[in-house]
């Protein structure tokens, strides 16, 4: 029955092709590349001046439904054929047969689901290596009828189909595979043996579907494995003695409740259990909590048949680990033990969970370890033992709401180069106090960087603070009404390149930045500054924010400094005069200068005793007319009243003079 449809299938599509004009279409030909893309062609074009040898031949992004081997002839050459999105529903079987070069077939988005309903083997796919098969609206078993003879196929996708179920035969044609993308289905089982027989397959990407477990992991030669976005409760690995080559485990987004079983013997790298239920870094927790689990349909299968379970708490090395993400769980402790296979992690994240204490003491010195994450967590205690965290460079401790800690805990980092404190509640100690748990020590880290200190109610910044950090970044913003002092940045003038002083409050400043002369990023936005005079000589300020403040004039001093240097410029929100900013508005039309917010900085000037806001860019000379006018006239009376008094106390003078003489002659 399959046979004769897809026959008559066949003949419809050759008199529908027969009725059709032969068409002149502009392919373009690029040496042994022929371009048809984008074309609207419901046929493949049977007139082209072809290379004699065909590399690739692009037919994505038409309209072509049928391909039959009358079409194809004249490409039996090709190497790439490509047939994304097109609206194909019918291949004649055996196509491919004569395209003996052909390596690399896209078939993605298209509609085969419609030739699959025939059951008809597509044929011999004799040299083809990728195969694409994505979007085409597969269910289960359907992939079969594509895959059944191709010996030399070595990476397969078939993303974004409506799969299943993976059967133990479905990769029974193709045992040559080592990359299989079966990402965006929604596969539910696996039949036991579906991989086993794939002795080459080195990449799965089995991503968001809807496996609930993996119970008995054994593919040995599999170097990476994406199960991120499913439905897993727990994943194990087979009780065995040799050695898996896992370097890459994708398990994110689950709803994982324990550390995986993961292989005795392994070479993983890279682990990912961020996003999931983890309670515990063991691979099971107490029996009265299994029970309540099992009770609440966590543990069970939709057979009734329970999901993976930790039998023994067998300890589990780790000493090639490079990455691991356990954000976003409900950890709420971890045991420094935890870490002492992990002899070459280098990343480690344990951000958004519940832990109340952190600690690495030598028997687990982590000193290969680079960046350490336990950012937003409940942390109260914060220990790093000595000799421990040797090579950190980067530290994120935010969102703690740490208000005491050793205050000398950073500088026993010998390398930390960026420390990301903020949304905390610290205050900073003066360089040379002696040791005290009131505040932390932040000058004297000769590594440090990057330093963010934002949110953290600093009611002041003790002179010379960072002295002898030599910071190139350092962000101090959020922390309304801090103290900063003339000296507070002192230290700095040689290294800091970007400084943040945003939403602090600041109704004055008193720094001369002409000392800074790295300084390339100023942010001195959202505060109540009223004016800016902040360098007594040149400036090498590049970026300068100065929106949501009071500013009502820039001094000229002020423009002058920044002219040579300034790139970019932000001074919306403020209520700037139009009239008593004249050198400001000439720097504003100056081509070579940014203003991003242009649009939202405006002016106000006077207009029949009424005020008048404008935007800066729409200031012309009339608008200020008016009010030159009014100083010219006051300046006119002022003078002639000048004048007149003058005048007048003149005369009083002669004529007091004169009678005082006239008296005198009398006299005598």
């Amino acid at each position: 029955m399959g046979t004769r449809l897809w026959i008559l299938m066949l003949v419809v599509n050759q008199v529908a092709a027969f009725r059709r004009p032969a068409e002149d279409l502009p392919c373009q030909v690029v040496h042994e590349d022929v371009d048809c893309s984008s074309l609207s062609l419901r046929r493949v074009p049977a007139h082209l001046q072809m290379p004699a040898s065909v590399h690739l031949l692009d037919l994505s992004q038409n309209l072509l439904q049928n391909l039959t081997a009358q079409e194809l002839l004249a490409f039996s050459s090709v190497r790439h054929l490509n047939l994304h999105a097109n609206k194909i529903q019918f291949i004649q079987p055996g196509l491919f047969q004569n395209m003996s070069r052909l390596e690399v077939l896209d078939l993605s988005d298209n509609s085969l689901d419609l030739y699959a309903t025939l059951k008809t083997y597509i044929g011999p796919l004799s040299s083809v290596r990728h195969l694409d098969l994505s979007g085409n609206g597969l269910f289960t078993d359907m992939s079969d009828y594509f895959l059944s003879d191709a010996p030399l196929l070595a990476n397969l996708s078939l993303d974004g189909n409506s799969i299943t179920k993976i059967s133990k035969d479905t990769f029974n044609g193709s045992q040559a595979l080592t990359n299989i993308d079966l990402h965006n289905n929604v596969i539910i089982e696996i039949e036991e043996g579906a991989f086993e027989s794939l002795t080459g397959l080195s990449e799965l990407d089995l991503s968001v579907n809807s496996i609930s477990c993996i119970t008995d992991f054994n593919l040995v030669q599999l170097k990476t494995l994406n199960l991120s976005k499913n439905s897993l409760t727990s994943f194990q690995t087979i009780d065995s003695d040799l050695q898996f080559e896992l370097l890459y485990l994708d398990l994110r987004e689950n709803k994982i409740l324990y550390f995986p079983v993961l292989p005795q013997r392994n070479k993983l790298m890279y682990l990912d259990l961020s996003r999931n239920l983890l309670r515990s870094v063991n691979c099971s927790g107490p029996l009265e909590e299994l029970e309540n689990l099992k009770a609440s349909g966590y543990l069970f299968t939709d057979h009734d048949k329970p999901l993976c379970l930790c039998v023994n708490q067998r300890h589990q090395d780790l000493p090639r680990l490079l990455y691991l993400d356990l954000s976003y769980n409900q950890l709420k402790a971890i045991p420094s033990s935890f870490f002492s296979s992990m002899v070459s992690l280098e990343s480690l994240n344990i951000s958004n969970n519940c832990l109340e204490n952190f600690s690495v003491d030598a028997e687990s010195p982590l000193n290969s370890l680079k960046t350490l994450d336990i950012s937003y967590n409940n942390l109260q205690n914060l220990s790093f033992g000595e000799n421990t965290l040797a090579a950190l460079e980067v530290l994120h401790l935010q969102g703690n709401a740490f208000s005491t800690l050793d205050a000398g805990i950073f500088s026993r980092l010998p390398n930390i180069r960026s420390l990301h404190l903020q949304e905390n509640l610290f205050s900073i100690c003066p360089p040379l106090q002696g040791p005290t748990y009131n505040c932390i020590q932040l000058s004297s880290i000769p590594t440090l960087s990057y330093l963010y200190l934002s949110e953290n109610s600093l009611m002041s910044i003790p002179s010379g603070a960072f002295r002898g950090s030599p910071l190139l970044i350092l962000d101090l913003s959020g922390n309304p009404d801090v103290d900063l002092g003339p000296s507070s940045l002192s230290g700095l003038e040689t290294s800091l390149a970007h400084l943040s002083l945003r939403g602090n409050q600041l109704q004055t400043l008193a720094v001369d930045f002409t000392l800074f002369r790295k300084l390339k990023t100023l942010d001195l936005s959202v505060n109540r500054l009223t004016g800016v005079s902040l360098w007594s000589g040149d400036s090498s300020v590049e970026s300068l924010n100065l929106q949501n403040n009071s500013l009502v004039t820039l001094a000229p001093d002020t423009v002058f400094a920044l002219q040579k240097t300034l790139k970019i410029l932000y001074v919306g929100s403020n209520p700037l005069s139009c009239c008593g900013n004249p050198y400001l508005l000439t720097l504003l039309q100056q081509d070579r200068l940014d203003v991003p917010d242009i649009t939202a900085a405006t002016c106000w000037y006077t207009r029949d005793s009424e005020s008048v806001e404008i935007s800066v860019s729409a200031v012309q000379q009339e608008h200020c007319e008016s009010v030159d006018r009014k100083v010219l006239w006051i300046s006119v009376i002022v003078v002639l009243a000048l004048g007149l008094t003058l005048v007048s106390v003149v005369s009083l003078k002669l004529c007091h003079s004169k009678t005082h003489g006239f008296k005198r002659g009398i006299k005598a």
